[in-house]
């Protein structure tokens, strides 16, 4: 009995260090191999970081070469998203598909052309008028060294004791602004006319588009992220679109009854190329109180009075910009300045005065596609963090512990 007391008491610490032994090897070799994987997937990451700075930095001259086909192909998309959901409510009431998305790129062709008569038409009637006007803001101008020609010979005596002989300038000829425009119509109408078939196209075979983004995946996750990624990029793009879209419209239509107000001529003009040049976000601002400017000191008694519009349009602008657009668009749709401004520089330097309208909605469709897939750590992984936040191995790891449950 005893010796069977011993052996039963001596038995199962045995029992328990192998088990313990067993366990630290397995945690050991568990450990190495997520080390090994660590290792790995920020080697992968690395090389995807390297291939995504490559591409961005190539891609500007594909595009560029590339931009009768690149850019109708991504402004139609743009448009797919944007007029998707009224094709939606048009067939909702019974409309035919193709109906409804011919519907739909109308309503807003036509809304384009209104907006462009608004302000060619006038725009025509006055261009007689500017070479008169460009005389008298010349001679305000001349008035104005006038008054500051001391600095000019000051710089002249500096240039003198300093030496330097005045600089030979070189006219080059250059096509005038009818020859221009002949050349580029022809250009402008293909790609109009390609944009619009591809945005028809694409809003036509929106309903097959998102039935192979849902069913065609291998995994009820992946098919719950498409639907989720693709309702939030349409919604936050067309939503955007929309509210900034009304918001301009409400910036035409006062500076357009400023201007009334002021006698400023052509009012609906100003109101209209308000309206298009506040889509550009900092530039379009700049450059329409750079138009009020010149147009107020050229057909104005005094430079003070001619001052009047630009300072009205800039107080409406200060007030419309920090006020009135924040409160309306909300936290969902700020977006980081900087961000903005590269985004305005990348593609102005890419597709021009077109990019520049796009830089916007083409930064929100990546915003909101970043939001569900991932941003990258690009800060984070220069010391030692992954590139994404998400941890895809420990992912992959609780499905391979999930398994067998």
């Amino acid at each position: 009995m005893n010796i069977q007391k011993g052996g039963m008491d001596t038995n199962p610490p045995v029992k328990a260090e192998a088990q313990t032994s067993t366990t630290e090897q397995d945690a050991a070799r568990s450990s190495r191999r997520m080390a090994f994987a660590e290792q790995e997937l920020r080697l992968i990451s690395a090389l995807v970081l390297l291939l995504g700075i490559g591409l961005l930095l190539a891609l500007p001259f594909v595009l560029t070469i590339g931009s009768v086909v690149f850019l109708p192909l991504v402004t139609a998309l743009l448009l797919s998203i944007l007029l998707s959901p009224l094709a939606d409510k048009l067939s909702a009431h019974g409309v035919p598909n193709i109906l409804a998305s011919l519907g739909a790129l109308t309503f807003f062709f036509a809304i384009v052309v209104l907006a462009l008569a608004l302000v060619l038409q006038p725009a025509v009637a006055m261009f007689d008028n500017v070479p008169a006007m460009t005389e008298r803001a010349g001679e305000r101008f001349v008035q104005l060294r006038d008054q500051f020609s001391w600095l000019a010979m000051a710089n002249r005596e500096l240039a003198a004791l300093m030496g330097q002989s005045d600089p030979r300038e070189v006219v080059l000829a250059s096509p005038s602004v009818l020859e221009q425009l002949a050349f580029a119509t022809p250009s402008v109408l293909l790609e109009v006319l390609l944009t619009l078939l591809m945005a028809f196209f694409m809003i036509q075979s929106r309903v097959k588009l998102r039935r192979r983004l849902l069913f065609d995946r291998t995994s009820s996750s992946a098919s719950v992220k498409a639907a989720q990624v693709m309702r939030e990029v349409q919604d936050r793009v067309a939503a955007y679109i929309l509210t900034v879209g009304w918001i301009n419209a409400g910036v035409g239509v006062v500076v357009a009854t400023g201007a009334w107000l002021m006698g400023v001529e052509a009012p609906v003009m100003w109101g209209g190329l308000a309206a298009i040049l506040n889509f550009l976000p900092y530039i379009g601002p700049l450059v329409m109180t750079g138009l009020l400017t010149l147009f107020g000191i050229g057909t104005a008694d005094t430079v003070l009075l001619g001052l009047v519009p630009a300072a009205a349009y800039l107080a409406l602008h200060t007030v419309e910009s920090n006020v009135i657009t924040p409160s309306i668009l909300g936290a969902r749709f700020t977006m980081n300045p900087v961000f903005i401004l590269i985004a305005l520089s990348y593609f102005s330097w890419i597709w021009g005065v077109f990019g520049a309208l796009l830089s916007v909605p083409i930064l929100l469709t990546l915003t909101a596609f970043f939001d569900h897939v991932g941003k990258p750590n690009l800060v984070g992984f220069i010391f030692g963090e992954p590139l994404f936040r998400t941890n895809l191995m420990a992912l992959g790891l609780d499905d391979e512990h999930k398994a067998p449950a």
